[in-house]
């Protein structure tokens, strides 16, 4: 299998997190709650691999991207989001090579939205900017419904209030963390971070699995 095409499948991992509740009920006890793995062996294992090292690093860097604002560390903020906005378009090529160029754009433009989110809320949080937090949540939940309706319609095997479930548990992972970054809550955050990690495994193997299904000769 080409390395394109494990990053191709890995498209749908970079966009997710796993769980039900809609952004709108997320809480930040919610967004600690992660499903254990399944223990069946995947059905692309390579496939499965290359969707959580690319999701990871979205994570690495969004992660380090709210370290660094409030460490005041202007250097390390744009090497982060630097990468954030690489990993992205590394994702969004990816997807253009199952799907064509097209949504290969159309997917750069929705983690642009969502990356875009992340930062404001980020930026908003550690300037205590309640009005601009608000907007951010906001634009993270319209985006929210724009990457279901996208994925659903790409892969048949994503139903759209499943995705939306799914990242909206997202978002509320990287609120909850954010929020405890700035707050200087490690230790609160360490406990997000080992939940995040677990909790995109379990997404990638189930995203995994969904491509497996829709393109059963390119998976492996």
């Amino acid at each position: 299998m080409k390395t394109s095409t494990c990053l191709s499948a890995a498209i749908l991992a970079a966009v997710f997190a796993a769980a039900t509740p809609t952004m709108a009920e997320a809480t930040p006890a919610m967004a600690m709650q992660t499903q254990s793995p399944a223990s069946a062996v995947p059905a692309a294992p390579k496939l499965d691999a290359a969707m959580r090292s690319l999701w990871h690093g979205h994570a690495v860097h969004t992660r380090d991207y709210a370290l660094a604002v409030h460490a005041h560390d202007s250097a390390k903020a744009k090497a982060a989001a630097d990468a954030v906005v690489a990993n992205a378009k590394q994702i969004a090529d990816a997807v253009g090579g199952f799907y064509g160029k097209p949504a290969g754009a159309r997917m750069l433009e929705l983690l642009a939205g969502h990356w875009g989110g992340v930062k404001a809320l980020t930026d908003a949080r550690a300037a205590n900017d309640a009005t601009a937090e608000r907007k951010a949540m906001a634009d993270l939940q319209s985006n929210v419904t724009a990457i279901a309706q996208f994925l659903s319609g790409a892969n048949p095997n994503l139903p759209a209030n499943a995705v939306q479930g799914l990242m909206a548990t997202h978002v509320a992972h990287h609120a909850t963390q954010i929020q405890q970054i700035m707050a200087g809550d490690m230790k609160g955050e360490q406990s997000t971070w080992q939940a995040i990690q677990a909790h995109m495994d379990v997404i990638s193997d189930a995203l995994a699995g969904a491509i497996a299904k829709q393109f059963p000769a390119k998976a492996a």
